[in-house]
């Protein structure tokens, strides 16, 4: 088993920035791509941004274009979303996965499921 925890969630306003993080931790053996998803409320979730073992390659979704930078870091065992000019429709709950066999690419099709997410961190942007 795998265990993401994300961090760095909250209340921002409108313009300004936040940077969330997920440790895994667990039966990290192996490598394996990370990613990040979103849900508001009473909407589907939504594919952000993924990234591959070395941190060399990235994947945005629409939502994550931009405005959001996906890192891994030096450990492999962290990923970072950095958000800038947060709106807020940006406001959901973030939700870090991690997965061993899928590309990047994958990771933002449709009906995907990692084979670990985390618990998800609230971000909330006032205007």
């Amino acid at each position: 088993q795998v265990q993401l925890v994300e961090s760095g969630g909250g209340l921002v306003q409108a313009g300004g920035s936040l940077r969330l993080s997920c440790a895994a931790s667990g039966r990290t053996t192996g490598t394996y791509a990370m990613g990040w998803f979103r849900q508001a409320p009473g909407k589907e979730r939504e594919f952000v941004a993924s990234i591959n073992w070395s941190g060399g390659i990235t994947y945005y979704g629409e939502s994550g274009k931009g405005r959001f930078t996906i890192s891994r870091g030096n450990t492999k065992n962290t990923v970072y979303l950095q958000m800038n000019s947060l709106k807020p429709e940006d406001t959901a709950v973030y939700y870090c996965a991690a997965d061993f066999g899928s590309s990047v690419q994958a990771m933002g099709g449709l009906r995907y499921d990692a084979d670990y997410w985390g618990q998800g961190t609230q971000v909330t942007v006032s205007s």
